[in-house]
């Protein structure tokens, strides 16, 4: 059920408290505090996913990958306008180590209603921990065999081909399925039963579908035609798109992209959690956590997740909960939307836009 409408002079005053809330927080100035850690210990990372999280929720999709071939169009304008070196946020898959190797934070937190995005994230980490390079991290990821001939310098199209032409190996899926739990085990952290179900169901699926892999391709719906997988991009074709001006940006571009991240994870640096962006938790307490720290946030990746939080009547939580993250005038939220750039091949034309925070926190009315 959704919640009732407050009447007027409520949303009046809620909005007029917003908005102070608002100018607080863009002048929101550091006091000295703890500093940002340069790395986390295991019990850390683990500390903060529990703290920060929420109890799981639901979406429509498994959403193992972006859907968003365009999302790179917007990386030059967002590596003007946002600041390297700061906080990254973001919701969803891999879209958002292509962002985060734009940006180089020091931090990064991953924010999504479901835990089996968490779960993803999981195995992505330690894929990252083992994978000594993108080949590497590429063969493990889809369990086929490293191809021959790959070095430093190949292009991440070069990669694709190579190892997509390359069949699935069972015995390759099961040790790497091992080596992901013993990473855990090994640092003292074994994945809780719920977990390890799920880190093996994603990756599972990534082993049965391969670079092809589409984001409805586990989806329960696309039997049902509600959202085939017809026009989408594969994880192959996502990570080897370009900007606008044809330059390849995905954190598999290239031999430095892929290693900024892989520091990140390694150094337990990029933190899952499970949350909806209008809980009582998550955003708040990332937000308290950071400003303890003096850190501020360059980007937020807000995905669509908007539409849902109005159809939900959840709009004006949502913004209470942006206006407590420390943030200042060259913040953005990054959002995907409908329309504008389309292709031959991928007409579903969803795109990725910038907007400050400053600007649509302080217009973000109940």
């Amino acid at each position: 059920m959704l919640p009732r409408r407050a009447p007027a002079w409520a949303a009046a005053i809620v909005g007029l408290a917003l908005t102070a809330f608002v100018a607080a927080a863009v002048g929101w100035k550091p006091s000295a505090a703890e500093a940002l850690p340069a790395r986390l210990s295991d019990a850390e990372f683990w500390s903060l996913i529990e703290e920060f999280s929420e109890p799981n929720g639901s979406f429509r999709s498994d959403n193992l990958l972006s859907n968003e071939v365009w999302m790179q169009t917007v990386i030059p304008d967002l590596t003007q306008v946002a600041r390297r070196g700061r906080i990254y946020m973001g919701v969803g898959p891999e879209q958002n180590f292509t962002y985060i190797a734009a940006l180089e934070p020091k931090m990064a937190f991953i924010v999504d209603v479901r835990r089996g995005n968490l779960d993803l994230h999981l195995m992505y980490k330690a894929l990252f921990e083992l994978s000594a390079d993108r080949a590497e991290f590429v063969s493990r990821l889809f369990s086929r065999p490293r191809p021959d001939g790959l070095s430093n310098a190949s292009s991440a199209d070069d990669i694709f081909a190579a190892v997509g032409a390359l069949e699935g190996s069972p015995a390759l899926f099961d040790a790497n399925l091992r080596a992901i739990l013993d990473r855990y085990a090994t640092h003292g952290q074994p994945l809780a039963p719920e977990d390890r179900a799920g880190l093996e169901y994603v990756y599972r699926a990534f082993f049965e579908f391969g670079p092809s892999i589409q984001y409805s391709s586990t989806s329960r719906y696309t039997s049902r035609g509600l959202f085939g997988g017809r026009g989408q991009p594969t994880y192959a074709d996502l990570m080897t798109a370009t900007d606008a001006d044809s330059t390849p940006r995905s954190f598999l571009a290239t031999e430095d992209r892929f290693a900024f991240v892989k520091t990140l994870e390694s150094h337990n640096l990029l933190v899952p959690v499970v949350g909806n962006f209008a809980g009582p938790r998550a955003l708040r307490a990332i937000g308290a956590y950071l400003k303890r720290r003096s850190a501020v946030v360059s980007a937020f990746y807000l995905s669509n997740v908007e539409q849902y939080l109005r159809q939900d009547g959840l709009w004006s939580s949502f913004c209470g909960n942006a206006a407590a993250l420390p943030f200042d005038d060259s913040s953005v939220f990054i959002r995907s939307v409908r329309g504008g750039r389309t292709g031959a091949r991928f007409g579903f034309g969803l795109n990725s836009q910038l907007g400050r925070m400053a600007t649509d926190i302080g217009a973000c009315a109940p």
